[in-house]
């Protein structure tokens, strides 16, 4: 084999692992489940060959994935990009586990003791009774708000 032929070779790979790398990217329009690298559809082939032939003439990935995306739409590519209009989809997760993290914090405050409690138990040196706590809390908390709570916000808070 000649060095021109191992170049050619060589040349070929190359082409033939970036039109597969691209073509996993690419949803099959037609089967919308599968990428066109996997699905045997018609249209899947023909954007194959598609593909190649813009690798082929020199063009770069980004300017393949662009011109996929003006023909058929954004709907074909796997990886949407991030814009204004994506951006609630994109940052929903961390808003849906931040208010989750916020909503444990809350409830894990409320469930802690009572600290006028617990200094008197450390001036004391002995714990308080069931009923003295009783009593504490009872002398120590301080009346519930005048303000107007819906019911469904006094049974989720437990009272």
């Amino acid at each position: 084999m000649g060095s021109e032929e191992v170049d050619e070779v060589k040349k070929a790979q190359i082409l033939e692992a970036r039109a597969r790398s691209i073509s996993h990217n690419v949803r099959c329009t037609e089967c919308g489940t599968q990428s066109i690298e996997d699905s045997q559809a018609d249209i899947a082939i023909l954007l194959r060959k598609l593909i190649r032939d813009e690798i082929r003439s020199g063009k770069s990935d980004k300017e393949i994935y662009s011109n996929l995306e003006d023909r058929f739409g954004e709907t074909i590519l796997y990886k949407p990009k991030f814009d204004m209009q994506t951006a609630a989809l994109w940052l929903s997760p961390f808003l849906v586990a931040g208010a989750a993290g916020g909503v444990w914090a809350y409830n894990r405050h409320r469930q802690k003791t009572n600290v006028h409690i617990m200094a008197l138990n450390l001036v004391r040196g002995v714990p308080l009774t069931p009923r003295e706590k009783e009593t504490m809390l009872d002398i120590l908390t301080p009346p519930p708000s005048q303000g107007r709570t819906s019911s469904w916000l006094k049974k989720w808070r437990g009272q």
